[in-house]
C-alpha cells in the first residue's frame, strides 16, 4: 500500500513515473500475488543458499533497471528498501542520478528474530550498510528507525523521517459511526475494532479475555476487519467465554470496503505494536476519528499524545490496557474528544500520502 499510494501522490502532483518490480508482481491484483513458488523454495532450500539467491537477485534487478531507464531517462530512483538488494544502489552510479530509499524495518534485525533467522547475518549486515549508506536519502517511516539507521553511519543530514500517511479521497465517503453499524447489525453496541491481518504477537486475545470479564460492559462487541493465523483460536477463546456472538471477523476484504467497516468502530485497538513501526492501521483509524488505545511506545508517540488523540497505556504494567477498555467503554465524552483529536492530527502532521509526495519532491530540489 505504501509504494502503490506513494507512486499515486507523484502522479497526482504532475510528476512522470516508471515503475520497475518483478514481473510476477505487476497485475497480480492483490498483495504478494503471484510469488508463493517463491516461498515453497524459500522452505526446501538451505538458508545460506536461499540468501545468497536473494543477493544475486539484484544483478537481474539491476538489468531492469537499467533497461527502463534507457527509455525513461530519470530524474531519481525511488526504492522500497528490501534486505539484499543492492540493484537500485547499482543503478544511481551508472545513471548519476541520486537514489531515495524508503525504509519501512530494519530487516537485519527483523529477519534475525523471525522466521529462524538468517543464515549469513555478516552478508546481509554488510548488504544493509551499504545500502543505507549509499542512498542520497534515506526515508525511515520513525525516528526509532532512524536510530538503527545512524547505527550505520548514515549522515543525520541524509535522514529524513516521514511516517506512513493516509489518502483522503479514499476515506471521504465513510458512512457515520450510527450508519456503519446498522450495516453490519451492530446497533447499540460498543464496538471495539481492529483491522489487518491479525497475529498472536497483536494481543487481540487479551481484547476477548477483558470482553468475558466481570467488569467488561456485556454491550460490547470485538470486529476484526481482516483475517490472520490466529483467527480460528481467538474465535475458540471466544466460544470458550461465551462471546461467540459478540466477535466478527470479516475475512479478507477489498480495500475499497475498509472505511465502511471501520467506520462502526466506537474504540480502535493498537494493543501491540513493532517498536519501530509506523502503523498503517493507526493512520487508518485517525483519519476516521476513533478514539484509539494503543501503547505508549516511543515510535507511537511520535504521533499520538495521551488524552489529545489516543488513550495510551503501559505495555509492561498489567492489567494497563484493560483498566483503558474499560475507562474508555464507559466515557461518552472522553471518546468523542479523542476523537475529534485523531481527525486534527491528521492535517496537523500532514499525514498524507500527498503530502509525503511533497516532502519527498522538496528533497530532490523538485516544485511539487
Amino acid at each position: 500500500m505504501h509504494i502503490e499510494e506513494m507512486i499515486d501522490a507523484m502522479r497526482a502532483l504532475g510528476h512522470e513515473v516508471k515503475v520497475v518490480a518483478p514481473l510476477v508482481n505487476q497485475g497480480a491484483g492483490r498483495m504478494g500475488g503471484g510469488v508463493d513458488w517463491v516461498h515453497r523454495l524459500k522452505a526446501m532450500l538451505p538458508k545460506a543458499v536461499y540468501e545468497l539467491m536473494e543477493l544475486a537477485y539484484s544483478v537481474v534487478a539491476y538489468r531492469n533497471l537499467m533497461a527502463a531507464a534507457h527509455d525513461f531517462k530519470p530524474d531519481v530512483i525511488y526504492e522500497r528498501y528490501n534486505l539484499f538488494l543492492l540493484a537500485g544502489l547499482m543503478a544511481k552510479r551508472s545513471l548519476g542520478v541520486p537514489l531515495l530509499l524508503e525504509v519501512n524495518a530494519p530487516l537485519v534485525f527483523e529477519r534475525s528474530q523471525h522466521s529462524g533467522g538468517l543464515a549469513l547475518t555478516s552478508l546481509a549486515r554488510w548488504a544493509e550498510g551499504r545500502a543505507w549508506q549509499g542512498a542520497d536519502a534515506v526515508l525511515p517511516v520513525t525516528v526509532v528507525l532512524a536510530g538503527y539507521v545512524r547505527a550505520y553511519g548514515v549522515p543525520p543530514e541524509r535522514i529524513h523521517v516521514i511516517p506512513n500517511g493516509i489518502n483522503r479521497a479514499h476515506f471521504a465517503n465513510a458512512p457515520s459511526t450510527a450508519k456503519a453499524k446498522a450495516a453490519l447489525g451492530l446497533q447499540g453496541r460498543v464496538v471495539l475494532g481492529f483491522t489487518g491481518f491479525v497475529r498472536d504477537w497483536h494481543g487481540v486475545d487479551r481484547i476477548v479475555d477483558w470482553m468475558g470479564s466481570p467488569g467488561a460492559p456485556k454491550n460490547t462487541h470485538l470486529l476484526v476487519v481482516g483475517d490472520g493465523p490466529v483467527r480460528a483460536e481467538l474465535e475458540a477463546q471466544a466460544r470458550h467465554l461465551g462471546l461467540a456472538e459478540r466477535v466478527t471477523f470479516t475475512g479478507v476484504i477489498h480495500r475499497d470496503r475498509v472505511p465502511a467497516q471501520v467506520a462502526a468502530f466506537d474504540i480502535a485497538l493498537q494493543p501491540a505494536v513493532t517498536p519501530y513501526a509506523s502503523p498503517l492501521k493507526l493512520m487508518e483509524y485517525l483519519v476516521l476519528g476513533k478514539a484509539v488505545i494503543a501503547p505508549a511506545t516511543p515510535n507511537l508517540q511520535e504521533v499520538l499524545c495521551d488524552g489529545v488523540n489516543a488513550l495510551l497505556f503501559d505495555e509492561t504494567q498489567a492489567g494497563s490496557l484493560e483498566d483503558a477498555l474499560s475507562r474508555l467503554c464507559s466515557d461518552g465524552a472522553l471518546r468523542e474528544r479523542l476523537a475529534q483529536g485523531a481527525t486534527d492530527t491528521i492535517d496537523r502532521l500532514e499525514l498524507t500520502w500527498l503530502g509525503n509526495a511533497r516532502k519527498v519532491l522538496r528533497l530532490m530540489g523538485v516544485s511539487a
